[in-house]
C-alpha cells in the first residue's frame, strides 16, 4: 500500500504543471511556448525567456520564481492588473532583463521601455520584437481598451512569426500582419473579442495556429469547425 501511495505521488509531482506547445522554426531550431493562464505566456527559445504579461494571482496562483528561470525579456501589454502585476515582474527579472510595455505600464512600474504601436526592437540577432495595435472598436466598448493606448506584439524568431494580440478586438490593422505562424487571439466578450470577431480576425490574419487565449467563460467549441483552413489549438488559457 505504501509503495502505491508513494507512486501515486510521484505520478501527481511529475505532471506537467501547464501545458507547452513546441513549434519548429526555419532556422531548424525550436520554441516552446508555456501556456500559464489567461494572458499570460512563456516562450523559450534554446534558453532565451520571453514572459508575456506575468501575472501571480489571476485565477490560478503562478510562483514565477520557483517556476521559471530569470527572463530575457517581458513584455506588457497594457497596465490592467490582469496583465502587469509588478510583483511577477519583480521575481522574473534579472541584472539583464530588459521589459517592454506601454505608456500607462510605465507609469505604474516606473521601469522598464515604453514601446508605441509600431516600434520595433531586435532582441538579440535572430529575435525581433514589433509593438502593434490593440484596441476595442464596438461603440461602447472603446474606455475598456483605447486606439493607441494598450499593444499586441509580433515576434520573429529565427523565422518564426508569433502575433500575441492582447487585448483587443477585430481590428482592420490585423489586415497589415503578414505570414503568421502562430496567433494568440482574446475572446473574453465584452472586454475583447466575440467569437464571431475572433473568427474575422483570424480569417484576416490567416495563420497556420491559432490558440484562442483570455476567454474566460467563453464557449469555444465551436471555433475550429468555423475556421477549417487553421489549426486551432483549445488549451486551458481562461
Amino acid at each position: 500500500m505504501k509503495l502505491l501511495l508513494a507512486m501515486a505521488l510521484l505520478t501527481t509531482l511529475a505532471a506537467p504543471r501547464y501545458e507547452i506547445e513546441t513549434f519548429p522554426t526555419p532556422g531548424g531550431h525550436k520554441v516552446q511556448i508555456t501556456l500559464i493562464k489567461h494572458g499570460s505566456l512563456a516562450i523559450n527559445y534554446e534558453g532565451f525567456w520571453i514572459q508575456i504579461d506575468p501575472v501571480t494571482e489571476h485565477g490560478r496562483h503562478t510562483d514565477y520564481a520557483s517556476e521559471f528561470p530569470k527572463a530575457d525579456v517581458i513584455l506588457v501589454t497594457h497596465e490592467h492588473g490582469d496583465h502587469l502585476d509588478p510583483a511577477a515582474i519583480a521575481a522574473l527579472s534579472g541584472p539583464g532583463t530588459n521589459i517592454y510595455l506601454n505608456q500607462w505600464g510605465w507609469a505604474q512600474l516606473g521601469s522598464g521601455e515604453v514601446l508605441q504601436n509600431g516600434d520595433t526592437r531586435q532582441l538579440r540577432g535572430d529575435v525581433k520584437l514589433e509593438a502593434v495595435p490593440a484596441y476595442n472598436t464596438t461603440a461602447g466598448r472603446e474606455h475598456f481598451h483605447p486606439k493607441g493606448h494598450g499593444n499586441g506584439y509580433l515576434l520573429t524568431i529565427d523565422g518564426l512569426r508569433i502575433y500575441v494580440a492582447g487585448d483587443t478586438e477585430d481590428i482592420p490593422e490585423m489586415e497589415d500582419l503578414s505570414d503568421i505562424d502562430i496567433a494568440f487571439l482574446p475572446v473574453n466578450q465584452p472586454y475583447t473579442m466575440t467569437v464571431d470577431q475572433c473568427v474575422r480576425a483570424a480569417r484576416m490574419i490567416a495563420p497556420k495556429v491559432l490558440i484562442p487565449y483570455h476567454f474566460s467563460g467563453t464557449d469555444l467549441s465551436k471555433l475550429p469547425s468555423r475556421l477549417p483552413g487553421v489549426k486551432v489549438l483549445l488549451r486551458k488559457m481562461q
